[in-house]
């Protein structure tokens, strides 16, 4: 007989990152998210702007919502986030907000990352500061990026080719 799996970081992370493949499926830049308690999976989604018509549409706030309406509690103690993509300063809010206990999150977000890159968030003067680790499956998620924005910057051309359209074209 087989023994079940162990649901471990890797094993939501892999969750998350399926929740990425669909949000670039759908257009949307692929960022998933998936939030558990213990080994309970309480909510998963991804990035959803574009089609909710909504700025804070991320994969993050989608799937704290989502829990957060489950638990009917906006604070949500002892859940694990699980992210591909290291948050902006809004999902780090909101994650401080629900009282998260641990972010887990993939890769880094140089431009708009609020954990360790350019918008780096006052964490230390925060009332609540989640546990974090950073790098899990970070290849697997920043390939995904790559790969989401190279098809993004290609065009047909005349005879119907994908080419690469040059740097500041619209």
């Amino acid at each position: 007989m087989k023994k079940p799996a162990v649901k471990d970081d890797v094993y939501f992370m892999r969750l998350a990152l399926a929740e990425a493949r669909k949000a670039a499926e759908r257009g949307e830049v692929p960022v998933g998210a998936v939030l558990v308690a213990g080994s309970e999976l309480l909510a998963r989604g991804h990035n959803r702007p574009l089609a909710a018509a909504d700025p804070t549409a991320h994969a993050e706030i989608v799937v704290l919502r989502r829990a957060a309406r489950k638990a009917g509690n906006y604070r949500l103690p002892g859940s694990i986030l699980y992210v591909t993509v290291e948050p902006c300063p809004m999902c780090l809010g909101a994650i401080i907000q629900a009282r998260v206990k641990k972010l887990v999150y993939a890769t880094e977000d140089p431009k708009a990352g609020a954990v360790v890159s350019g918008l780096k968030f006052n964490l230390a003067a925060a009332n609540h500061r989640p546990e974090i680790r950073a790098g899990l499956c970070r290849e697997e998620a920043g390939q995904l990026l790559k790969d989401f924005f190279k098809k993004r910057r290609l065009k047909k051309n005349k005879r119907g080719e994908l080419v690469a359209k040059p740097r500041g074209f619209k």
